[in-house]
């Protein structure tokens, strides 16, 4: 049972129209009192709330409904409904513990959706449910690609099986190289749109002046290069799965053209006026920490919740170092094809070493060492002697602080000197630059263009 609170017999009409059709029993009450009575005595999956309920339209009034509902009823999913002007009020029901926001007007297939994804939210296991196996994980979903048996990976692909059924936004969190790509690949492998197209974006590599035409694509004559029409990124994805890498690296403006689009499905194709509708399912991944970035204003806050309706955080391999040796036979396996190298093994000593070292570079890192390793050693057994000459060769270890002294850099300052120094120590190679900086080389270019950094 669905309940929509909201003073407009017009929207119990439509909305319970809509609900009716797409399978769902409804009950409509026109404000605060009457809501709080009817959750009291009847059962209930759902709360559909508007945030005004008289001539006041401060949205204090649906900010107390909602207060009371947490508090009575704290595992009871409420979507709010609000207008364009009062995304600030919703995004403060977000905090309240609204898992999601619908703005009037409304289109029937974003409303649905949303129910959807609430209710199918609601209905999975909730998170003190025992942990799964991992035999029992890749016997109920699709991980290729996702190696390892580590507790923290595990209630990963927990919340990834879960999840990925619904039509939620997912923002995957982590540090660079531990794996964000491949979380979104299983989302969507693992989703009702596996069928559909999975379109990757790297956010940090699309100039802020061809944002909108590499997103939502343009018409011929647009602007001065447009010769032919061009198809954007979210039409390519209707239907199925966009991934949005690097969120974190967009500029103000290129964050409210994406606001608006992940809001309501909708977008202007550059050079028309006419209204665009897609349906797709948006993942989302940063190394960054969002919320700073939105108490330094450099993020918006409407979007992040609009991203961040589930979030997953990915653990660095530091912190799953059981999961090593698995993810380096692996990676073995894997290059010695393509090198022509086949009957390669790490030794016992190889993979103990493998498991010492820190990591800073997760994954990726391991995997590049892994076909270094392969590239270089003459035995068919790779030791831990060979890893550590392959260490030697790249930089001599020091046990001093490698850090400049608190307060004598900026962040940006030492950005700079890294790239500078990554720059000279790699001849100039962009690509291994940017894989030691653990970066795509677009986002590289974004920075050496903002550094004014001489290639």
């Amino acid at each position: 049972m669905i309940l929509i609170v909201d003073d407009d017999v017009s929207v119990h009409a439509s909305l319970g129209l809509l609900l009716k059709q797409a399978g769902h029993a409804w009950a409509a009450v026109p404000d605060r009192a009457a809501a709080t009575s009817w959750l009291g005595k009847n059962p209930c999956d759902l709360v559909l709330q508007d945030m005004n309920f008289s001539r006041e339209t401060s949205g204090a009034e649906g900010l107390a409904l909602l207060r009371e509902i947490r508090a009575a009823h704290p595992d009871l999913p409420v979507i709010l409904m609000t207008a364009w002007g009062s995304i600030p009020l919703a995004v403060e029901g977000m905090k309240l513990g609204a898992g999601d926001f619908i703005t009037k007007p409304w289109t029937n297939t974003q409303v649905v959706q949303s129910v959807e994804t609430a209710l199918g939210l609601a209905r999975g296991p909730g998170p003190d449910a025992p942990a799964a196996s991992r035999e029992q994980l890749d016997h109920d979903f699709d991980f290729a690609g996702l190696v390892g048996e580590d507790p923290g990976l595990l209630r990963v692909l927990q919340i990834i099986g879960r999840v990925a059924a619904t039509g939620a936004s997912v923002l995957v969190t982590g540090e660079s190289g531990t794996g964000k790509e491949l979380v979104a690949e299983a989302i969507h492998r693992n989703s009702r749109r596996r069928g559909g197209p999975f379109v990757k974006v790297n956010l940090g590599g699309i100039p802020t002046g061809l944002f909108e035409s590499e997103m939502f694509g343009h018409v011929k004559g647009a602007f001065t290069d447009a010769r032919t029409d061009r198809v954007g990124r979210f039409t390519l994805a209707d239907c199925g799965t966009i991934f949005l890498d690097e969120v974190g690296e967009l500029d103000p403006a290129s964050q409210v053209k994406m606001l608006r689009v992940l809001q309501d499905r909708t977008f202007e194709i550059l050079g028309s006026s006419q209204t665009r509708s897609v349906d797709v399912r948006v993942v989302a991944a940063t190394n960054r920490n969002l919320r700073d970035a939105v108490e330094s204003g450099a993020f918006r806050e409407d979007l992040l919740y609009r991203l961040n309706l589930i979030a997953i955080h990915l653990p660095p391999l530091r912190d799953r170092r059981g999961d090593i040796p698995l993810l380096a036979r692996q990676f073995l396996h894997s290059v010695m094809a393509a090198h022509g190298r086949e009957g390669l093994e790490l030794s016992a000593g190889a993979t103990d070493h493998l498991k010492a070292q820190e990591w800073p570079g997760n994954i990726r890192e391991l995997k590049h060492t892994v076909e270094r390793a392969v590239l270089v050693s003459p035995g068919p057994v790779l030791t831990a002697a060979n890893f550590r000459e392959i260490a030697a060769m790249e930089a001599p270890g020091s046990a001093r602080d490698p850090l400049p002294p608190v307060g004598s850099m900026t962040l940006d300052q030492i950005e700079r000197a890294m790239i500078v120094k990554s720059l000279k120590h790699h001849a100039g190679n962009l690509t291994r630059v940017a894989e030691s900086l653990g970066m795509s080389r677009p986002a590289l270019y974004r920075r050496i263009e903002k550094h004014a950094i001489t290639v």
